[in-house]
């Protein structure tokens, strides 16, 4: 497994690394997710990121490496925990790393990212964004100077908004998530170049979009969905044809298309079975895509250079149809109602 550098922080992480929302509760099991992080190790894979919000897969991990003596580097999150949660609660913080730290068996967290950091009616982070004001940047601040953090960072899922975030030069590591694959590039216009100017650790999550570029739905595709825009339609279809064209499987064109980025330094895969991580395994395993490859990709990408407005933010593809529309608008202040400010 090729290993490279975390951006500033110095940290050797392997290219790909493990995302740990289904090594919890939400997998397949706690032998299938045993299964899963002794042959990620095995494979050399050396970087394992987890959140409160994901279930309990800080527990289910920390159980798993208990035995372990092989050095990892770890990334959790701040979000969530405990409930009700309150972001600007201090106290409530640093009691969720202590929680983290016991539940992980870890002495020092590697990476502590604010998990949805641009996404305020999520988690009112901020008191101030102009400038960047918060008490979890103090909170943050303090844990590092004690030693219980090495490296502070950001976790969210927009573009601009985590782009302005990462402009501040106040966070060690990026990890963006949604906004950055074979069809969706929207972190490439402000988030990765401004990582990039920083020296900021890149780590590139959801390469495929939750399942949309984990397999092919070309039934789907071809009755369209009310969900799906005619010209997300006609990029699909032109992907398929791509792969038809260069006999390649999605996943590995997926993973293939992220190593051959000079952005990305590690990517996140969110496996569920030992299978799925062997198929990713081998598919870096093949090296960048060609230079034609990449060219036709890019005009695929340009197809849809911005998301359609109704297109919801994870393509239900496995249950096309049990999606309609988005939700009710309160036209006085364009906020969904039942979710307040």
């Amino acid at each position: 497994m090729q290993m490279v550098q975390l951006g500033r922080t110095g940290l050797q992480v392997s290219r790909l690394s493990l995302g740990g929302i289904f090594t919890s509760s939400l997998g397949p099991g706690f032998e299938e997710s045993k299964k899963l992080v002794f042959q990620a190790l095995d494979a050399g894979i050396n970087y394992i990121d987890t959140a409160p919000a994901y279930a309990n897969s800080e527990e289910v991990l920390g159980k798993i490496l208990k035995e372990v003596r092989t050095p990892i580097i770890f990334s959790t999150k701040l979000g969530g925990r405990p409930r009700p949660f309150d972001p600007k609660n201090p106290q409530q913080l640093r009691q969720s790393v202590t929680e983290s730290l016991k539940l992980l068996n870890r002495e020092v967290i590697d990476i502590l990212l604010i998990h949805e950091p641009d996404r305020p009616r999520q988690y009112p982070w901020w008191n101030s964004v102009d400038p960047l004001q918060g008490p979890v940047l103090d909170v943050l601040n303090d844990l590092k100077k004690q030693g219980l953090i090495r490296f502070m960072g950001l976790g969210g899922t927009t573009s601009t908004e985590l782009a302005y975030l990462v402009k501040t030069n106040l966070f060690d590591v990026v990890l963006t998530a949604f906004n950055f694959s074979l069809l969706y590039r929207e972190a490439s216009r402000e988030i990765l170049p401004m990582a990039q100017k920083h020296q900021m650790g890149i780590v590139l999550g959801s390469v495929l979009q939750q399942g949309a570029l984990g397999g092919r739905f070309d039934e789907v595709v071809r009755r369209k969905p009310i969900w799906l825009s005619e010209s997300r339609r006609q990029q699909f279809l032109a992907l398929y044809q791509f792969l038809d064209d260069s006999g390649l499987g999605i996943v590995e064109a997926s993973l293939r298309w992220a190593i051959s980025r000079p952005e990305t330094q590690t990517i996140l895969i969110g496996a569920k079975t030992a299978d799925h991580l062997e198929t990713s395994v081998k598919a870096i395993a093949q090296g960048p895509l060609s230079l034609d490859q990449l060219m036709r990709l890019d005009e695929i990408a340009q197809m849809v250079p911005n998301r359609p407005f109704e297109e919801p933010m994870i393509l239900p593809m496995e249950q096309p149809d049990s999606y309609w529309g988005p939700g009710p608008a309160n036209l006085a202040t364009g906020v969904p109602v039942g979710q307040g400010l």
